[in-house]
């Protein structure tokens, strides 16, 4: 039983690459790595999480506390809005106490960019091709250059250049796809490598159709989201589907989920996209049943309490509440820790996939966090012994 646990472990934390269920397996897409900042974005690296701040940037301290709490919910990369002067000033103190790299996201003005990569932006988010003539072009990407800023081209269905809705009659994948290349070739032509790229809209069906099409065509890292993807459920929905769908293909390198809610609920539901397809692992992962009659404790608020206890747990590990006997001791089987519902107001305890020990339903919520950060320390001890011999 011990050896079968591990190897289910090791699976449910490297579940893209699984040779005993290829059912299992995602081939990601070959791409090109750049650098954002400290973080690598394409190649071998992991699929990074993005958002962006909703602060006025000239606000520096809470955009500052935005960015920070983004990051303390795992978010790797961080985008900042830069639409006047004043921004592109107070975004060198916003890069100054940021925790990870960021983004200026560019639209229009040149000056901008210019002024942002000197700010010390990590990465520039712009379209080569609304930002005026060639010569202005060139200065942008020779900034960039110069401060070793990364660039990302954003095509995106709500604003394709006119000539392309002209030849198209309405924005889709091709046209979407060809805006995408002759930004590439902007770039190109001036010997500038260091970028990423993305093609959104805000219908699926579009969005999914246009990054297939781009990943055929180009090795660049490509930047994953369906954007103005709506409020906090629906966006949800529609970024798990869209997003989901493209990454169980192989294709993504970064993303970001756009949903009109706190910056750090799109951080969170970035990283539940890519666990639940064993892409990415931080934190604790609930299995939890919907409830029913058969429950011996109250699933739905012991999971909501849980969610809560545990947001400080950063270590992969899994954990499955569930509240009867149908199934709760198969999937505890697979899971770090383990407890489900029994009778007299207590439930039983399951400890790397055993039935270890009841706990009465009144404690048992202290319990588990106690157990959770007890394995989450035996995790990283041994992780730690690991890399100190290699």
């Amino acid at each position: 039983m011990g050896a079968k646990f591990e190897g289910a472990q090791e699976e449910l934390r490297g579940m893209s690459h699984n040779p005993i269920r290829p059912w299992r397996s995602i081939e990601r897409r070959k791409s090109r790595r750049i650098m954002v900042g400290n973080v690598p974005v394409g190649g071998d690296a992991p699929i990074s999480v993005q958002t962006m701040t909703n602060t006025a940037t000239t606000d520096v301290r809470a955009t500052v506390e935005q960015v920070q709490r983004a990051a303390e919910a795992g978010a790797d990369i961080v985008r900042v809005s830069v639409p006047d002067e004043a921004s592109s000033k107070a975004l060198k103190e916003i890069v100054r106490e940021s925790p990870v790299p960021i983004v200026a996201d560019i639209h229009f003005h040149y000056k901008r960019g210019i002024e942002s990569a000197e700010a010390g932006a990590a990465c520039l988010r712009i379209n080569p091709g609304n930002i005026g003539s060639p010569e202005r072009v060139r200065e942008v990407i020779a900034a960039a250059r110069d401060h070793g800023c990364s660039m990302r081209i954003g095509v995106n269905g709500g604003s394709l250049e006119k000539h392309l809705l002209e030849k198209y009659g309405e924005p889709c994948p091709e046209a979407m796809v060809e805006s995408a290349l002759d930004h590439i070739r902007i770039l190109e032509d001036n010997d500038f490598h260091e970028f990423k790229i993305s093609v959104k809209a805000s219908d699926v069906f579009l969005s999914a159709a246009a990054y297939q099409g781009l990943a055929e065509v180009t090795d660049k890292p490509i930047h994953l989201g369906i954007t103005e993807a709506g409020g906090l459920t629906s966006g949800t929905i529609k970024s798990a589907i869209g997003l989901g769908n493209l990454l169980w293909m192989g294709i993504g390198d970064t993303l970001r989920v756009s949903l009109s809610a706190d910056p750090v609920e799109e951080i969170k539901v970035g990283y539940e996209i890519l666990k639940s397809l064993g892409l990415r692992h931080r934190g604790v992962n609930i299995i939890s049943c919907p409830s029913c009659a058969r429950q011996g404790f109250d699933v739905i608020k012991t999971v909501e309490a849980l969610e809560e206890r545990l947001e400080h747990i950063k270590t992969p590990m899994s954990l499955s509440i569930i509240g009867c006997v149908v199934n709760g001791p198969g999937e505890a089987l697979m899971t770090d820790v383990g407890f489900t519902g029994g009778g007299a107001g207590s439930g039983m305890v399951y400890l790397a996939g055993k039935a270890s020990h009841k706990m009465s339903n009144a404690q048992m919520i202290d319990h588990i966090v106690e157990e959770v950060e007890k394995k989450a320390a035996e995790i990283e001890a041994e992780a730690s012994s690991a890399q100190a011999a290699e």
